[in-house]
C-alpha cells in the first residue's frame, strides 16, 4: 500500500479579541492539516502547527514529492527522515499513516494500539488569561466562572505575563471564585528565576486545591527544577516543547519534575509520543499532555491516554487530565467532540472514528498572505 495523494489545509482566523499569556498576546490562531490518501483509496489525517508559509513551502515543495510512492508500513522511518527536515512535519504525517494503517485494519487507532484501559479522559479547561482590556482580571474570572457552569471541574490559568503583585491579586480572586471546589493548575511559560517564584510560596501554602505549578523557569534549568522541587509544596509540570523522548530522562532521573507534558505536534511523530509516556510510567512520574494548539492532535492525545496503563494501583482507574483550549478558537470545531462533566468519551469507529468538518476547512483557508 502506497502513498499516492497528500492534500494540505492552511488555515487561519484573526480574533475578535487578541489574549495572551506571558509569552504575548494572540491575535490570530493557525492550524495546518494534511490528507493523505493510498492507491487503494483509503485515507488519513494528521496535523501540526508552524509559521504557516514556511509550512506550507516545506510541504509542497520537499515533503509531498518525498512521500508520494513510499510505502505506508514504511512508517517510523518516513517519519525520522521527515524530522531532519522539517521536525513539525513529522507529527502530521505519522498521525495520518496511523490512521491508515487502523483503517486497513478494520480497527480503532486504541485498537490498533493494543487496546483502551478506559473509555473516558478527564480534561482541564484552558486559559490564556491576558486580554487588552484594563479590567483583564474581571473579563478572566467572567470566562473561568463559564467554563465552571459548563462542567469543568479542572481549570489552568497563566501567570508571569504581568508583574507578580498583579497576578498574585488576580489568583487570590480566581481562588475566591473556586472556593476550593475547582482544582487549579498555574502557568507561567518560563518567566520566572527561582528568586521570583519563590515570592509565591507563602500564598501556595495555603491552597490545597492546585494541581501544578507548570514551567515556572525555563524549562533548561534543570537543577533549579529540583531545588524547587523540594522546596514548594505544590508539584511541578513542564516539557511541551521537548521533541524527544530522550531528552525528557534528565527531568526523570534528576526528579525534577512531577508531571511532564509532552505535546504531539512537538514530539518525533505520534510513535515517539506514546514512547514518552510510557517512559514517564517507567519512572515513576505522570503525564499530563500539552494539546493547546489542535484538535485532531489533541484527539490523538486522547486515543493514547486510553490506551495509558494508570498511574498507580490505588488510583487504577483514573487518568490524569489532558489539556482542552477554551478560549475563542474556531479550529476546536474541526472534529465533533466535546467534554462532557470534565471528561471525554474515547470515539471508538474505524481510524479515528470521527469526520472532519470539510465545510470548516473550506471556509477558514489561508489566502496565502504574510501576517504577524
Amino acid at each position: 500500500m502506497q502513498i499516492s495523494k497528500i492534500e494540505t489545509f492552511p488555515l487561519f482566523f484573526v480574533l475578535p479579541k487578541p489574549y495572551g499569556d506571558a509569552n504575548g498576546m494572540k491575535a490570530y490562531r493557525t492550524c495546518y492539516l494534511i490528507r493523505i490518501t493510498t492507491d487503494t483509496g483509503v485515507e488519513g489525517w494528521g496535523e501540526c502547527i508552524d509559521w504557516l508559509p514556511t509550512l506550507h513551502k516545506s510541504f509542497q515543495e520537499r515533503i509531498i514529492p518525498f512521500l508520494i510512492g513510499k510505502s505506508v508500513s514504511d512508517r517510523i522511518n518516513l517519519v525520522r527522515n521527515l524530522k531532519k527536515w522539517h521536525s513539525c512535519s513529522s507529527a502530521a504525517v505519522s498521525m495520518a499513516l496511523t490512521e491508515i494503517m487502523a483503517k486497513t485494519c478494520g480497527v480503532s487507532v486504541c485498537d490498533l494500539w493494543g487496546g483502551k484501559f478506559r473509555e473516558k479522559v478527564p480534561v482541564y479547561a484552558s486559559f490564556q488569561s491576558y486580554s487588552e482590556e484594563a479590567n483583564w482580571q474581571k473579563h478572566s474570572l467572567r470566562a473561568i466562572e463559564q467554563a465552571i457552569n459548563k462542567g469543568y471541574d479542572k481549570i489552568k490559568v497563566k501567570i508571569g505575563g504581568k508583574s507578580i503583585s498583579e497576578d498574585q491579586q488576580h489568583i487570590v480572586l480566581v481562588q475566591s471564585l473556586l472556593q476550593g471546589k475547582i482544582d487549579l493548575a498555574l502557568d507561567a511559560n518560563q518567566s520566572y528565576d527561582v528568586t521570583a517564584i519563590l515570592r509565591w510560596q507563602s500564598l501556595i501554602d495555603t491552597w490545597s486545591n492546585l494541581l501544578w505549578l507548570e514551567e515556572p523557569l525555563e524549562i533548561r534549568h534543570i537543577a533549579e527544577y529540583a531545588l524547587l522541587r523540594n522546596r514548594l509544596s505544590v508539584p511541578l509540570a513542564g516539557g511541551e516543547n521537548i521533541e524527544k523522548a530522550a531528552d525528557f530522562i534528565p527531568f526523570l532521573s534528576q526528579h525534577a519534575l512531577d508531571f511532564i507534558t509532552p505535546d504531539p505536534q512537538h514530539i518525533t511523530g505520534i510513535d515517539g509520543y506514546r514512547e514518552t509516556l510510557n517512559l514517564a510510567r517507567s519512572f515513576g512520574i505522570r503525564v499530563t499532555p500539552h494539546t493547546y494548539d489542535g484538535a485532531l492532535s489533541r484527539l490523538y492525545a486522547i486515543f493514547a491516554h486510553a490506551s495509558l496503563e494508570p498511574w498507580g494501583k490505588m488510583d487504577k482507574d483514573t487518568i490524569e487530565p489532558l489539556e482542552w483550549d477554551v478560549m475563542d478558537n474556531p479550529f476546536t470545531k474541526l472534529i465533533p467532540i466535546h467534554p462532557s462533566n470534565g471528561e471525554v468519551a474515547v470515539p471508538s469507529g474505524r481510524g479515528i472514528g470521527l469526520e472532519i468538518d470539510m465545510e470548516m476547512l473550506t471556509f477558514y483557508q489561508w489566502d496565502g498572505n504574510n501576517y504577524r
